[in-house]
């Protein structure tokens, strides 16, 4: 594997979640057997301001970001190897998929404790990072929505929305709904018949049409808040480590599995490094998943 750093925070804010991939490389993350580091891609200056046409924080920043970072991605796959983008905030999403769109059709396997489906006018603060997913599938504005003229980035029948919780939350706050074609699988849905049941699931949606691979979203806040509480979104409940382990086990041992990125953990939330190393931990035994070790 090559793992990438992508610190950005353009959908966000400059609260800590740039110091992601610091945190998890300092916690033995590149000692992977295989790894190698395939360097960092610097964010553009950060705006506070809401940019008036978007309704979005750093619209054209997140645009040129996400080609700057599909220019990595791709460079990583051209190597043959499998590329892990640690964030930064969600919106380096976009950067993923735009390298694979470059290639062809691809889906996506999104782990995250909220469907970040919100359009502009719905989203409080203008954070494209709750907004991703809308964005990669076709929805919101076109300087984020047709990157480089190939959008949308994502088929809805192509995603598989995994393990989110915020369907109330969501609601409440009038964000646009889950199309039809999209297949959600929540929290709830997951614990009826166990996370690897639900995952096996998941990767054989994602396998049985004509895509040529997916690639895995992991917004840690997936995770319970009770063991994951370093993230500046908190909600109740979420996975378990064994579940998450379980989950991205079964979906990164699959070989049309192309990539996977880490978001939105906050390391200055987590002052004695202890779920910064239980969250490499986990990922390791992930990607240990891979029969190669070398890709």
């Amino acid at each position: 594997m090559a793992i990438i750093e992508a610190p950005s925070v353009l959908g966000l804010r400059p609260s800590g979640v740039q110091d992601l991939p610091a945190a998890l490389l300092d916690a033995g993350l590149l000692d992977h057997p295989g790894a190698l580091h395939a360097g960092k891609v610097e964010a553009p200056a950060y705006d506070p301001r809401r940019d008036p046409d978007t309704g979005i924080l750093n619209p054209a920043g997140i645009a040129r970001y996400s080609v700057r970072l599909a220019d990595a991605v791709g460079a990583v796959l051209d190597d043959g190897r499998f590329p892990v983008v640690l964030g930064g905030d969600c919106t380096i999403l976009l950067g993923n998929l735009l390298a694979l769109r470059r290639r062809g059709r691809y889906g996506l396997l999104f782990l995250d404790g909220h469907t970040d489906f919100y359009q502009p006018s719905a989203e409080p603060a203008g954070e494209a990072a709750s907004m991703e997913l809308a964005l990669a599938t076709g929805r919101g504005p076109r300087l984020l929505t047709d990157l480089e003229g190939r959008g949308p980035l994502l088929r809805d029948e192509d995603v598989v929305a995994f393990g989110f919780r915020d369907s109330a939350e969501s609601h409440e706050a009038g964000m646009q709904p889950l199309p039809p074609r999209l297949h959600a699988i929540d929290l709830d849905a997951v614990r009826a018949v166990g996370a690897a049941t639900a995952a096996g699931g998941a990767i054989g949606r994602l396998t049985q049409g004509e895509s040529a691979g997916y690639w895995v979203h992991l917004d840690v806040d997936v995770l319970d808040d009770a063991v994951m509480p370093a993230v500046d979104y908190r909600l109740p409940g979420g996975l378990t480590w064994s579940e998450l382990e379980s989950v991205l086990c079964t979906a990164l041992a699959d070989r049309r599995a192309v990539g996977l990125d880490v978001t939105i953990f906050n390391p200055r939330l987590d002052p004695g490094g202890t779920i910064g190393a239980r969250l490499t931990a986990c990922l390791r035994r992930g990607l240990s998943a891979r029969t190669d070790g070398t890709s």
